[in-house]
Protein backbone atom coordinates (compact mmCIF):
# COMPACT_ATOMS: atom_id res chain seq x y z
CA UNK A 1 0.00 0.00 0.00
CA UNK A 2 2.69 2.61 0.87
CA UNK A 3 4.77 1.50 -2.58
CA UNK A 4 1.72 2.46 -4.21
CA UNK A 5 1.33 5.63 -2.59
CA UNK A 6 4.69 6.74 -3.02
CA UNK A 7 4.53 5.42 -6.89
CA UNK A 8 1.41 7.90 -7.53
CA UNK A 9 3.00 10.74 -5.82
CA UNK A 10 5.97 9.98 -7.87
CA UNK A 11 4.03 9.84 -10.92
CA UNK A 12 2.36 12.84 -10.12
CA UNK A 13 5.37 15.30 -9.24
CA UNK A 14 6.73 14.20 -12.36
CA UNK A 15 3.28 15.12 -14.38
CA UNK A 16 2.81 18.76 -12.55
CA UNK A 17 4.76 20.87 -14.40
CA UNK A 18 6.82 23.30 -12.09
CA UNK A 19 5.76 26.60 -11.81
CA UNK A 20 7.45 29.78 -13.61
CA UNK A 21 6.93 33.01 -15.07
CA UNK A 22 7.29 32.95 -19.09
CA UNK A 23 7.56 35.98 -21.28
CA UNK A 24 6.93 35.70 -24.79
CA UNK A 25 9.14 38.06 -27.33
CA UNK A 26 8.30 39.64 -30.52
CA UNK A 27 11.14 37.52 -32.70
CA UNK A 28 9.04 34.41 -31.43
CA UNK A 29 11.61 33.14 -28.81
CA UNK A 30 10.07 32.22 -25.36
CA UNK A 31 11.28 32.62 -21.74
CA UNK A 32 10.55 30.48 -18.84
CA UNK A 33 12.18 31.11 -15.25
CA UNK A 34 11.08 33.97 -12.48
CA UNK A 35 10.72 37.36 -13.07
CA UNK A 36 12.79 39.53 -10.64
CA UNK A 37 12.40 43.24 -11.42
CA UNK A 38 11.16 45.36 -14.57
CA UNK A 39 13.08 48.59 -14.13
CA UNK A 40 14.84 50.72 -16.41
CA UNK A 41 13.99 49.61 -19.64
CA UNK A 42 14.99 46.24 -18.84
CA UNK A 43 12.80 43.12 -17.73
CA UNK A 44 15.38 40.62 -15.62
CA UNK A 45 14.09 37.02 -15.40
CA UNK A 46 16.31 34.54 -13.31
CA UNK A 47 16.60 30.91 -15.46
CA UNK A 48 17.85 27.77 -14.18
CA UNK A 49 19.48 27.76 -17.78
CA UNK A 50 21.48 30.68 -17.89
CA UNK A 51 21.49 32.87 -14.95
CA UNK A 52 19.81 36.12 -14.65
CA UNK A 53 18.88 37.37 -18.03
CA UNK A 54 18.36 41.17 -19.03
CA UNK A 55 15.62 41.60 -21.80
CA UNK A 56 14.87 44.94 -23.46
CA UNK A 57 11.09 45.79 -22.38
CA UNK A 58 10.53 46.68 -26.09
CA UNK A 59 10.97 43.69 -27.27
CA UNK A 60 8.42 41.56 -25.37
CA UNK A 61 5.21 40.81 -26.64
CA UNK A 62 3.40 39.87 -23.47
CA UNK A 63 4.17 38.31 -20.53
CA UNK A 64 2.49 35.54 -17.49
CA UNK A 65 3.22 34.99 -14.07
CA UNK A 66 1.80 33.28 -10.75
CA UNK A 67 3.24 36.04 -8.40
CA UNK A 68 1.93 38.98 -6.65
CA UNK A 69 3.29 41.70 -8.23
CA UNK A 70 3.47 45.30 -7.95
CA UNK A 71 2.97 47.31 -11.44
CA UNK A 72 3.71 50.80 -11.49
CA UNK A 73 2.15 53.26 -14.41
CA UNK A 74 4.01 55.93 -13.07
CA UNK A 75 7.01 56.91 -10.61
CA UNK A 76 5.20 57.31 -7.65
CA UNK A 77 2.09 55.09 -7.70
CA UNK A 78 1.35 51.27 -8.62
CA UNK A 79 -1.52 48.65 -8.72
CA UNK A 80 -0.69 45.18 -6.94
CA UNK A 81 -1.76 42.54 -8.76
CA UNK A 82 -2.51 38.58 -7.82
CA UNK A 83 -1.08 37.62 -11.26
CA UNK A 84 0.07 38.29 -14.63
CA UNK A 85 -1.97 36.72 -17.61
CA UNK A 86 -0.43 36.91 -21.45
CA UNK A 87 -2.89 39.17 -24.03
CA UNK A 88 -2.78 39.80 -27.43
CA UNK A 89 0.56 41.78 -28.65
CA UNK A 90 2.17 44.48 -26.46
CA UNK A 91 -0.51 44.27 -23.87
CA UNK A 92 -0.54 42.25 -20.31
CA UNK A 93 -3.89 41.15 -18.04
CA UNK A 94 -3.53 42.06 -14.63
CA UNK A 95 -5.64 39.27 -12.32
CA UNK A 96 -7.16 40.67 -9.22
CA UNK A 97 -10.16 38.26 -9.19
CA UNK A 98 -13.04 39.61 -10.53
CA UNK A 99 -11.97 42.98 -12.00
CA UNK A 100 -9.00 41.70 -14.66
CA UNK A 101 -7.73 45.20 -16.25
CA UNK A 102 -5.53 44.84 -19.89
CA UNK A 103 -3.02 47.80 -19.97
CA UNK A 104 -0.35 48.48 -22.43
CA UNK A 105 3.08 47.33 -21.89
CA UNK A 106 4.39 50.96 -22.52
CA UNK A 107 2.88 52.24 -19.98
CA UNK A 108 4.59 50.13 -17.36
CA UNK A 109 7.67 51.98 -15.90
CA UNK A 110 8.34 49.10 -12.86
CA UNK A 111 7.29 46.04 -11.68
CA UNK A 112 8.71 44.82 -8.31
CA UNK A 113 7.88 42.13 -5.90
CA UNK A 114 5.70 44.08 -3.25
CA UNK A 115 7.01 44.80 0.26
CA UNK A 116 5.35 43.70 3.63
CA UNK A 117 5.07 47.56 4.60
CA UNK A 118 5.88 49.96 1.91
CA UNK A 119 4.67 48.42 -1.53
CA UNK A 120 7.06 50.08 -3.61
CA UNK A 121 10.64 50.34 -1.49
CA UNK A 122 13.92 49.29 -2.78
CA UNK A 123 16.57 48.33 -0.83
CA UNK A 124 19.35 47.34 -1.63
CA UNK A 125 23.68 47.89 -0.28
CA UNK A 126 26.57 45.90 0.29
CA UNK A 127 29.20 45.18 3.17
CA UNK A 128 32.73 44.60 2.21
CA UNK A 129 35.45 43.79 4.51
CA UNK A 130 39.44 43.45 4.04
CA UNK A 131 42.08 42.11 5.83
CA UNK A 132 46.06 41.75 5.59
CA UNK A 133 48.41 40.22 7.60
CA UNK A 134 52.08 40.64 6.63
CA UNK A 135 55.29 39.12 8.22
CA UNK A 136 58.35 40.25 7.65
CA UNK A 137 61.02 42.67 9.33
CA UNK A 138 57.97 45.05 10.34
CA UNK A 139 54.64 43.04 10.95
CA UNK A 140 51.49 44.62 9.69
CA UNK A 141 47.76 44.30 10.27
CA UNK A 142 45.35 45.99 8.23
CA UNK A 143 41.70 46.25 8.12
CA UNK A 144 39.29 48.02 6.66
CA UNK A 145 35.14 47.70 6.58
CA UNK A 146 33.07 49.59 3.92
CA UNK A 147 29.09 49.73 3.61
CA UNK A 148 26.85 51.35 1.64
CA UNK A 149 22.76 51.24 1.87
CA UNK A 150 20.24 52.84 -0.12
CA UNK A 151 16.61 52.99 0.00
CA UNK A 152 13.98 54.39 -2.39
CA UNK A 153 10.47 55.10 -2.06
CA UNK A 154 8.35 57.20 -4.03
CA UNK A 155 9.88 60.62 -4.57
CA UNK A 156 12.64 60.32 -1.97
CA UNK A 157 15.56 57.99 -1.43
CA UNK A 158 18.16 57.66 1.41
CA UNK A 159 21.34 56.83 0.78
CA UNK A 160 23.68 55.84 3.92
CA UNK A 161 27.77 55.00 3.70
CA UNK A 162 30.25 54.64 5.90
CA UNK A 163 34.33 52.88 6.22
CA UNK A 164 37.03 51.87 9.34
CA UNK A 165 40.59 51.69 8.41
CA UNK A 166 42.84 50.77 10.68
CA UNK A 167 46.67 49.72 10.57
CA UNK A 168 49.33 48.49 13.06
CA UNK A 169 53.12 47.88 12.39
CA UNK A 170 55.09 45.81 15.18
CA UNK A 171 51.98 46.95 17.81
CA UNK A 172 52.05 50.70 16.65
CA UNK A 173 48.81 52.02 15.29
CA UNK A 174 49.60 53.93 12.13
CA UNK A 175 46.17 54.38 10.50
CA UNK A 176 43.13 54.97 12.74
CA UNK A 177 40.33 56.54 10.90
CA UNK A 178 36.51 56.37 10.22
CA UNK A 179 33.76 57.79 7.91
CA UNK A 180 30.39 58.06 7.72
CA UNK A 181 27.53 60.33 5.35
CA UNK A 182 23.96 60.65 4.80
CA UNK A 183 22.35 61.56 1.34
CA UNK A 184 18.87 62.70 1.44
CA UNK A 185 17.26 63.05 -2.26
CA UNK A 186 14.18 64.19 -3.28
CA UNK A 187 12.78 63.58 -7.31
CA UNK A 188 11.13 66.04 -9.21
CA UNK A 189 11.14 64.01 -12.38
CA UNK A 190 11.88 60.69 -13.19
CA UNK A 191 15.64 61.68 -13.58
CA UNK A 192 16.23 65.35 -11.71
CA UNK A 193 16.65 65.32 -8.01
CA UNK A 194 17.39 67.64 -4.78
CA UNK A 195 20.26 66.84 -2.96
CA UNK A 196 20.48 67.47 0.51
CA UNK A 197 24.34 65.73 2.59
CA UNK A 198 25.93 65.42 5.65
CA UNK A 199 29.62 63.80 7.01
CA UNK A 200 31.50 63.01 9.24
CA UNK A 201 35.14 61.99 9.34
CA UNK A 202 37.79 60.94 11.87
CA UNK A 203 41.54 60.68 12.08
CA UNK A 204 43.19 59.65 15.00
CA UNK A 205 46.77 59.57 13.65
CA UNK A 206 46.64 62.07 10.57
CA UNK A 207 46.98 66.09 11.20
CA UNK A 208 43.33 67.03 9.76
CA UNK A 209 41.65 64.99 12.68
CA UNK A 210 37.87 65.80 11.74
CA UNK A 211 35.94 66.75 9.21
CA UNK A 212 32.92 68.07 8.97
CA UNK A 213 30.90 68.82 5.88
CA UNK A 214 26.81 69.75 5.31
CA UNK A 215 26.12 70.18 1.43
CA UNK A 216 23.20 71.29 -1.31
CA UNK A 217 22.31 71.20 -4.77
CA UNK A 218 20.55 69.37 -7.97
CA UNK A 219 21.71 66.23 -8.94
CA UNK A 220 20.73 63.91 -12.60
CA UNK A 221 19.92 59.91 -12.24
CA UNK A 222 20.58 58.49 -15.95
CA UNK A 223 19.77 55.63 -14.91
CA UNK A 224 18.90 53.31 -11.69
CA UNK A 225 18.09 49.69 -12.27
CA UNK A 226 19.17 45.99 -11.79
CA UNK A 227 21.46 46.18 -13.89
CA UNK A 228 23.22 49.02 -12.45
CA UNK A 229 23.27 53.09 -11.69
CA UNK A 230 24.84 55.93 -12.80
CA UNK A 231 24.33 59.55 -11.34
CA UNK A 232 25.72 62.96 -11.46
CA UNK A 233 25.42 66.03 -8.19
CA UNK A 234 26.51 69.50 -7.76
CA UNK A 235 26.28 70.51 -4.04
CA UNK A 236 27.18 73.85 -2.37
CA UNK A 237 29.21 72.66 0.88
CA UNK A 238 30.14 74.31 4.14
CA UNK A 239 33.14 72.51 5.22
CA UNK A 240 34.93 72.62 8.88
CA UNK A 241 38.46 71.18 9.40
CA UNK A 242 39.92 70.63 12.69
CA UNK A 243 43.34 69.34 13.08
CA UNK A 244 45.30 67.09 15.84
CA UNK A 245 47.15 70.52 16.82
CA UNK A 246 44.19 72.54 17.62
CA UNK A 247 43.64 74.45 14.70
CA UNK A 248 40.14 75.04 12.87
CA UNK A 249 39.13 76.34 8.99
CA UNK A 250 36.19 76.50 8.00
CA UNK A 251 35.63 77.85 4.18
CA UNK A 252 32.85 76.89 2.09
CA UNK A 253 33.32 74.76 -1.98
CA UNK A 254 31.62 73.68 -5.13
CA UNK A 255 31.67 69.59 -5.25
CA UNK A 256 30.84 67.39 -8.31
CA UNK A 257 29.80 64.03 -7.19
CA UNK A 258 29.51 60.68 -9.28
CA UNK A 259 28.09 57.37 -8.74
CA UNK A 260 28.53 54.95 -11.02
CA UNK A 261 27.86 50.88 -10.64
CA UNK A 262 27.39 48.47 -13.76
CA UNK A 263 26.99 43.96 -13.59
CA UNK A 264 28.40 41.80 -16.59
CA UNK A 265 28.50 38.80 -16.97
CA UNK A 266 25.03 37.82 -15.78
CA UNK A 267 25.10 39.96 -12.77
CA UNK A 268 28.30 37.70 -11.79
CA UNK A 269 30.66 40.82 -11.77
CA UNK A 270 30.21 44.57 -10.79
CA UNK A 271 32.57 47.41 -11.95
CA UNK A 272 32.27 49.98 -9.71
CA UNK A 273 33.53 54.00 -9.04
CA UNK A 274 31.84 56.79 -6.83
CA UNK A 275 33.59 59.65 -5.44
CA UNK A 276 33.88 63.64 -5.03
CA UNK A 277 35.89 66.33 -6.15
CA UNK A 278 35.54 69.87 -4.81
CA UNK A 279 37.24 73.44 -5.21
CA UNK A 280 37.08 75.33 -2.19
CA UNK A 281 35.89 79.49 -2.66
CA UNK A 282 38.27 80.02 0.37
CA UNK A 283 40.46 78.49 2.61
CA UNK A 284 43.41 76.37 3.02
CA UNK A 285 42.68 74.13 0.46
CA UNK A 286 43.37 74.10 -3.56
CA UNK A 287 40.96 70.93 -4.50
CA UNK A 288 40.11 67.99 -3.00
CA UNK A 289 39.74 64.45 -4.17
CA UNK A 290 37.74 61.59 -2.74
CA UNK A 291 37.32 58.58 -5.23
CA UNK A 292 36.97 54.58 -4.91
CA UNK A 293 36.99 52.60 -8.04
CA UNK A 294 36.74 48.59 -7.77
CA UNK A 295 34.84 44.97 -9.01
CA UNK A 296 32.97 42.88 -7.28
CA UNK A 297 32.41 39.21 -7.81
CA UNK A 298 29.23 37.61 -6.64
CA UNK A 299 30.26 33.80 -5.57
CA UNK A 300 25.83 33.61 -4.27
CA UNK A 301 23.45 35.51 -4.35
CA UNK A 302 24.19 37.01 -1.59
CA UNK A 303 28.43 36.90 -0.66
CA UNK A 304 31.04 38.29 -3.29
CA UNK A 305 34.87 38.98 -3.24
CA UNK A 306 36.26 42.44 -4.09
CA UNK A 307 39.47 44.39 -5.09
CA UNK A 308 39.21 48.30 -4.69
CA UNK A 309 41.55 51.32 -5.21
CA UNK A 310 40.73 54.11 -3.01
CA UNK A 311 42.26 57.65 -3.59
CA UNK A 312 42.13 60.59 -0.96
CA UNK A 313 43.83 64.09 -1.97
CA UNK A 314 43.40 67.76 -0.19
CA UNK A 315 45.70 70.24 -2.02
CA UNK A 316 47.41 73.21 -0.40
CA UNK A 317 50.22 74.44 1.09
CA UNK A 318 52.91 72.26 2.42
CA UNK A 319 51.67 72.01 6.05
CA UNK A 320 47.88 71.05 5.00
CA UNK A 321 48.15 69.00 1.95
CA UNK A 322 47.05 65.18 2.39
CA UNK A 323 47.51 62.66 0.07
CA UNK A 324 47.13 58.96 0.43
CA UNK A 325 46.16 55.64 -1.71
CA UNK A 326 44.80 52.29 -0.76
CA UNK A 327 44.18 49.27 -2.50
CA UNK A 328 41.95 46.64 -0.98
CA UNK A 329 41.08 42.61 -1.71
CA UNK A 330 38.83 41.01 0.27
CA UNK A 331 34.89 39.63 1.22
CA UNK A 332 31.40 40.76 1.60
CA UNK A 333 27.56 40.30 1.49
CA UNK A 334 25.08 42.03 -0.85
CA UNK A 335 21.53 42.44 -0.88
Amino acid sequence: MLSRTLLCLAVLSASTPLLADTVWLKNGDRLTGKIKVFDGGKLLIQTSYGGAIPVDWKQVKTLESDQELLVKQDAYTGEKAKSLKPAEDGKVVLANGEAPKTVELASIQQILKPKPVIEDLVWKGNIDLALDYKRADKDTNDYDIDFKTSARHGQWRHTGKGEYNREFQDDVTTTDNWALEYDLDRFFTEHWFWQGRLTYKRDKVEDLARQRTVGTGPGYQFWDDELGAFSLGSLVNRTDYEYADGGKDNFYSLAMKWNYNRYLVGKTVEFFTNGEVGKPLDGPAEYSLDAEMGLRYKVTEWASLNLKAERDVISGDSDSSLSKTRYTAGFGVAW
